[in-house]
């Protein structure tokens, strides 16, 4: 898993004392290592009341798994629970003069916003307490992604930021929801947030053109558009959103086409789809035939993992989660074999989507007459980005890989004879403007092993 790496938490563990508190698993899916790990923190709860903290961070975590795309998703999350008693119930209210003793200090009307609830009442008072939340999480669970905060009152209230925070009352549940998109999947809100935090984003934009909009793949498709702003200050006018029945925007609603297909490039991008296979360098004890190749999959509901197994340059097999090898398959030598891993999902539109996220494992059989000498195996994974698309000149390539690989890519017009072949680096650019308006095909290679395939407008 891709995890940002907080080296404040080893400071903060060595000059705060380390709390210790019970922690609950409330959902798991699979090894820390190997999962977006949510860790709910209680606040406000009295240690009398911690068995309702539970059953609360039970209730939102069925709500959530119960919504696309995280019911789609639910295998690649874990949640567990850390009981934090506080010594008084509920949170700060300074209008009514309102105080209580809670563990980290949650207060209503944070920075002037009356349904802000937030650790402290503005940002110049916040160290201590973000100090006091990363030194739990760091001594409960460590392996966490993302702390949530859930809060002991039943008025409507919460806050995104780095430690998600919302109420427990009637729609606690989506206020989380809704604050995880900025959290985790850096969704902006679909009311104007204001001047201060417009910025172009996976669901907010300055682009007005349908033909240009970063969400062009859905324009037209489940009520997506290119929608203003509104607001009477500011610069509202200015920034244009998917949707107008978005959580984003309204928590009563579902996530939109758009904000879905962020949240899943974001999954993809932190876990991968495999989670073991067999036989490694290191379980390999036999070279009697047949010998069978395994994945073991974390597979979306349903599932839309797509897999191509292929030998030596050739496709073997597609869409199995094992194959078996004979002799006869094998030539003498050194042979590859590649099973490569895609997520053909619907709710991401692939042909007009930036981002391919591709996996692979690659094991290198050595074969003699006498039989096998060794497998070893490797794991990869590919990020490619391909730009713009439509294009009437270049065509951008920008590739990131866990190992090294040698790549390259075959332009295929649409009635299948190959137009144009280019070598990829990490950065790349070739130039397409020769070639007539049309529909082709992009067929990307590592190591000669085809691992993506994508459709290219030249306009």
């Amino acid at each position: 898993m891709k995890k940002v790496v907080i080296y404040l938490i080893l400071i903060l563990t060595n000059i705060i004392n380390a709390q210790v508190f019970d922690v609950e698993a409330i959902k798991i899916t699979g090894d820390e290592d190997k999962r977006i790990n949510l860790v709910i923190l209680s606040e406000g709860y009295q240690e009398s009341e911690l068995n309702n903290f539970i059953s609360d961070a039970q209730t939102f975590t069925a709500t959530m798994f119960a919504e696309p795309p995280f019911s789609n998703y639910s295998n690649y999350f874990n949640v567990y629970a850390i009981k934090v008693p506080s010594n008084e119930s509920g949170a700060d209210r300074p209008s009514t003069n309102t105080y209580v003793d809670t563990y980290f200090n949650a207060t209503y009307e944070a920075f002037g916003k009356p349904y802000l609830l937030y650790y402290e009442i503005d940002g110049y008072s916040t160290n201590n307490t973000e100090a006091k939340i990363l030194n739990v999480l760091a001594n409960n669970t460590p392996n966490y992604d993302v702390g949530l905060i859930l809060v002991n009152s039943p008025d409507y209230g919460g806050s995104g930021g780095s430690f998600p925070m919302a109420y427990n009352g009637d729609w606690g549940n989506n206020v989380i929801m809704h604050e995880i998109g900025h959290s985790l999947f850096n969704l902006k809100d679909e009311y104007y947030p204001g001047d201060e935090l417009a910025a172009e984003a996976i669901n907010m934009t300055q682009e007005s053109n349908p033909t240009l909009v970063k969400w062009k793949n859905w324009i037209n498709t489940n009520n997506v558009g290119v929608y203003q702003y509104t607001c009477d200050t500011g610069n509202c006018a200015d920034w244009y959103k998917p949707h107008q029945n978005c959580i984003m925007e309204k928590i009563d609603k579902a996530f939109c086409s758009v904000c879905k297909e962020g949240i899943i490039a974001k999954i993809h991008e932190l876990i991968p789809p495999i989670d073991s296979y067999t036989p490694s360098s290191k379980t390999i004890e036999t070279s009697d035939f047949p010998i069978n190749f395994n994945l073991n999959l974390v597979k979306p509901i349903p599932n839309t993992l797509e897999s191509i197994w292929t030998l030596n340059s050739n496709v073997f097999a597609n869409n199995l989660d094992e194959i078996s090898l004979n002799e006869t398959n094998l030539i003498n030598g050194e042979n590859s074999l590649t099973a490569t891993i895609t997520d053909n999902t619907s709710l991401i539109r692939i042909d007009n989507y930036e981002t391919i996220n591709v996996y692979t494992v690659t094991w290198t059989i050595n074969y003699s007459t006498l039989g096998i000498e060794d497998i070893t195996s490797k794991e990869n994974s590919f990020q490619i980005k391909m730009f713009p698309n439509p294009t009437n000149t270049f065509l951008n390539f920008k590739i990131e890989s866990e190992n090294q690989s040698n790549f390259k890519v075959d332009l295929f017009s649409i009635d299948g004879k190959k137009v144009k072949t280019a070598t990829l680096n990490a950065l790349s650019k070739i130039n397409i403007g020769k070639l007539n308006s049309g529909i082709y095909l992009a067929n990307i290679y590592a190591d000669n092993v085809l691992i993506a395939s994508k459709k290219v407008v030249k306009l």
